[in-house]
């Protein structure tokens, strides 16, 4: 099996690796390959089986009106472009023949995360995209899953935060056995939430129709 791993030199990219085994990795990450460069997503050559969209940062910027530009665009250019023009590629010439992609959200995508907005409307967006583009990737045999972790022991989480959070850290190897379950369902356009012992898929409710 061939696999695509974004941030793939991360503490969830390493462990996911990991948890591939025998599996061919090409693990792509900075300063090499910016997933936020639509040119170096066409530039990408091969053919593979499975992909882990995984690359992402926080602004660690809990106010809007302290936001930077600079700040902004990194993270919109990391956790939301390199799904759409990872998906793109995949979808368009790098899985010919089917697949399954797991695209790295978050909890924030889930619920409000004060502590880091733009992180939260990121990770949101990344869900909203896998539900919307499911239907028409499983027209190419192509699968496609969001995985929605809770605090997790990598880097991305500030020291501040460690010695505070009122749930345990997670490790990376734990949420890698999500990312496996999310890979090999059988179903497209789901959220994987992992919490401290505890995989499951997150069941989005029905919107109010018309009265």
């Amino acid at each position: 099996m061939k696999v695509l791993i974004t941030g793939g030199r991360g503490g969830l990219g390493l462990a996911f690796a990991a948890a591939l085994g025998d599996a061919e990795i090409t693990a792509l990450d900075l300063p090499e390959f910016d997933v936020g460069d639509s040119a170096a997503w066409r530039a990408l050559e091969g053919e593979y089986d499975a992909a882990f969209l995984n690359a992402g940062v926080i602004t660690g910027e809990s106010s809007i009106a302290a936001l930077t530009d600079e700040l902004y665009w990194r993270a919109v250019r990391a956790n939301m472009d390199g799904v759409v023009y990872g998906v793109r590629e995949l979808a368009s010439r790098l899985m010919p023949n089917g697949g399954s992609i797991v695209a790295t959200a978050s909890l924030a995508g889930l619920t409000a995360t004060p502590m880091d907005p733009i992180y939260a409307l990121t990770k949101h967006a990344v869900i909203g995209f896998v539900r919307s583009v499911a239907p028409q990737l499983a027209a190419q045999r192509i699968r496609i899953n969001a995985l929605c972790p809770g605090y997790t022991d990598t880097g991305i989480v500030p020291d501040e935060l460690r010695g505070v959070l009122d749930v345990p850290l997670m490790e990376p190897s734990f949420v890698a056995e999500a990312a496996l379950h999310a890979l090999n369902d059988e179903e497209t356009g789901g959220a994987w939430v992992v919490q401290p012992n505890r995989i499951l898929q997150f069941r989005f409710p029905h919107i109010p129709g018309p009265r």
